[in-house]
């Protein structure tokens, strides 16, 4: 790395270069980003020292808009880029990296004045919750809340006996009108003991309530100060968040979001590496050649990260910033090989299919024109058929896959998964140290969608949905994974963390790292026909 006061590093670098700037949500780190993340890793090493956090890093390679690049693109003058997401030891500017796009943590500037302010409601809010007459009146509220339930609970048991009493004699001989009567008044006289019960329990909740109310009022009150001020605040910051784009266009966080589905922009947007990156190349006439972002440390906790991994940008902070930043063609999908004929069709009759779906393709269509196993099947289709997915496989999972024919088909298969009375197989390949062959275990590890993030998916035991794992270890790298759930990248994730197997899939670009594909295949699927009950297994080998 260049002088550590420097922003604009040098960059020694005698390779080819790439003829197109890549795609941030999609690519493979490029030699010359490699090569630039060598140059800054000392740099990080120091900075990282002792701190147990992770954090994720950035270059971008940059030639300066006025440098000459040869046909052969070897003999241009290059330079980098160094940033890093949000803020580093409660700091946004730091020695060697490029700066935010606004640096809002001046000490007495607007945002510091103003967060102070609703720390300080935080604070009275606290020390409300905190006050021992609160918590002794909420104490006192639930414990007679817990008293009335149980007197009125025994009100009604003796107007029950008392009831039963009397038609048990009723039952055994016929009352006297005397008795009658005073059967009557004494089920008069319990049901009025039961409101008389239930109005005095219900003053005196009534009172107490009132005591605790006191101070829920005010902690509500506070709590709609706070909110009204961080909503402020929070739109006075994405005001001042005004970003570059590649054409000069110049445009704030709320309006880059206001066409979007969020329509606000999320809580750190403008903050991770790309856009600090390409805000400076942009604003200081230097050429974007290829950018990268890498992981440094500790994977945070419910989330995958790898040291030293490369990571692509995410999508709920950056993809509208980086669409607005970035020409179209930066982000426009990319062209994929035609896997049509590499469908295999493992079984077919009137009411299924079975096939050997190939890595890359999708189960069913998505935005792009791309091929998927529906799209193929549907030209296969004859009079009165239509294919119906039962289950899907991630695009870059292969392996078995059943479709149906017709609706009540569909309706049974899919009855069978809800039921897991289908039995799957899969074979993955893992990256990392090896495991010991023959070992069997159970992952559970709820999970639920990283909202910020997507596609990924994150290890949430509060809220997340279960997801199981049958697992054996049948090679040093390989295992055979029973998925008893079906959540999205279940076994991409049990793998991949630390609580799982701690070995991402070779070949996750989201989890792990990128390979020629991803190593994981269905191999082995057993269910019932949907109208015969006959039983159906199917397997096929994995093509690595």
């Amino acid at each position: 790395m260049g002088i550590l006061g420097e922003i604009i590093h040098p960059l020694s670098y005698h390779g080819l270069l790439p003829e197109t700037f890549n795609n941030p949500f999609d690519y493979v780190p490029h030699p010359v980003c490699v090569a630039a993340v060598a140059d800054l890793l000392p740099h990080v090493e120091e900075l990282m020292h002792g701190n147990p956090e992770g954090k994720m890093f950035g270059v971008l390679v940059v030639t300066k808009e006025n440098s000459q690049v040869s046909d052969n693109q070897q003999n241009a003058t290059l330079y980098y880029l160094a940033a890093f997401s949000g803020h580093l030891y409660d700091q946004s500017v730091l020695p060697g990296f490029v700066p935010p796009v606004f640096d809002f943590l001046a000490p007495d500037g607007y945002f510091k004045v103003h967060e102070a302010e609703i720390s300080a409601i935080n604070q009275e809010i606290d020390n409300l919750e905190s006050d021992s007459r609160y918590v002794e009146s909420r104490q006192y509220y639930r414990q007679l809340q817990l008293d009335a339930e149980k007197a009125i609970a025994k009100a009604k048991s003796i107007m029950l006996s008392a009831k039963e009493k009397r038609d048990a004699e009723r039952s055994q001989r016929t009352l006297t009108v005397e008795e009658e009567t005073d059967f009557v008044k004494e089920s008069q006289f319990l049901k009025a003991e039961l409101r008389r019960e239930k109005r005095r329990w219900t003053e005196r909740l009534e009172e107490a309530k009132e005591a605790v109310s006191v101070y829920e009022q005010q902690i509500e009150t506070l709590a709609n100060q706070r909110k009204t001020k961080s909503e402020a605040l929070q739109n006075w910051l994405f005001e001042h968040f005004v970003m570059v784009n590649y054409a000069g266009e110049r445009r704030n966080l709320l309006d880059i979001f206001r066409d979007t589905v969020q329509q606000l922009p999320p809580a750190g947007t403008g903050e991770c590496c790309e856009p600090k990156l390409l805000q400076y190349a942009f604003t200081h006439g230097l050429k974007p050649i290829q950018m990268a972002m890498f992981w440094w440390g500790k994977s945070p906790e419910g989330e995958i990260r790898h040291h030293l991994h490369y990571y692509p940008a995410c999508s709920g902070k950056c993809k509208p910033v980086l669409t607005y930043m970035l020409p179209p063609e930066v982000l426009a999908a990319n062209s994929h090989r035609d896997l049509s004929k590499q469908l295999e069709i493992v079984y077919e009759d009137t009411d299924l299919w079975v096939v050997n779906k190939p890595s890359g393709m999708l189960s069913v269509p998505g935005k792009s024109h791309r091929e998927s196993v529906i799209s193929i099947l549907q030209e296969r289709c004859q009079e009165g058929e239509t294919p119906l997915v039962v289950h899907r496989l991630d695009m870059d999972t292969s392996g078995l896959l059943v479709v149906a024919k017709h609706k009540t088909a569909h309706y049974r298969l899919q009855k069978q998964f809800k039921d897991r009375e289908i039995h799957k197989t899969y074979v993955a390949v893992l990256d990392g140290r090896s495991l010991p062959i023959g070992e069997e275990g159970r992952i559970e590890l709820s999970l639920s969608p990283d909202l910020m993030h997507r596609p990924f998916q994150k290890v949430d035991k509060e809220h997340g949905k279960p997801a199981v794992t049958l697992y054996c270890v049948v090679g040093e790298h390989v295992v055979e994974l029973h998925p008893l759930t079906g959540r999205t990248h279940q076994l991409r994730v049990h793998c991949a963390h630390a609580e799982g197997l701690g070995r991402p899939i070779q070949g996750d670009n989201l989890y792990g790292r990128r390979a020629d594909r991803l190593y994981l295949h269905a191999a082995r699927i057993a269910f019932a026909h949907p109208m015969s009950g006959e039983e159906m297994v199917f397997e096929r080998k994995s093509a690595w």
